[in-house]
């Protein structure tokens, strides 16, 4: 279970994954996003995962990394087009412990390392906080439809520090 302190490894997703991730997905928003949005709004918001399939595909349209502690699946992100951030999902048991910055950290840092300046999030009521602590900015406040489903959302932008300057003559 659960080892507070552990620095997680990341890895590429793989398709094995995914009924793994699904799981992750709607535990984290059910358990996570309890204070934000209502049980109506959480449960159209998990539904993105209620199709296996479709869910999986998504991952694997991006690039797609996940966190392990201690062997275990603590949490997941994904950068899409190379410049946004288009997901990113921490289990309960291992939030508030590193995974998710951890995480951030590696897209960050893949995304500038492909050439992206700006980095974008749509960040939920959730995870704004945590962004704005990373330096993502508001840029605008968003209503999404979801399932049926009205959902606030903020879309937040980061500068990145672009891959490092070629050394020597050209």
């Amino acid at each position: 279970m659960a080892k507070q302190g552990a620095s997680p490894g990341l890895r590429p997703y793989l398709p094995k994954d995914a009924a793994t991730l699904a799981a992750l997905f709607r535990e984290s928003i059910e358990a996570l996003a309890a204070e934000d949005y209502d049980p109506d709004q959480r449960e159209a918001w998990a539904s993105a995962a209620d199709d296996e399939a479709a869910f999986a595909s998504r991952l694997s349209g991006t690039l797609t990394i996940v966190a392990l502690v201690s062997g275990e699946i603590a949490g997941f992100a994904s950068l899409k087009d190379n410049n946004l951030l288009d997901m990113l999902y921490v289990h309960p048991e291992f939030a508030g412990q590193g995974v998710g910055s951890a995480l951030a950290d590696a897209i960050e840092k893949l995304a500038g390392a492909r050439g992206t300046k700006t980095l974008t999030v749509e960040a939920s009521d959730v995870a704004r906080d945590f962004f704005a602590a990373r330096g993502y900015v508001a840029q605008s406040r968003n209503t999404v439809t979801i399932a049926g489903e009205w959902l606030g959302n903020t879309t937040m932008t980061k500068e990145l520090a672009g891959p490092p300057a070629a050394s020597g003559p050209h």
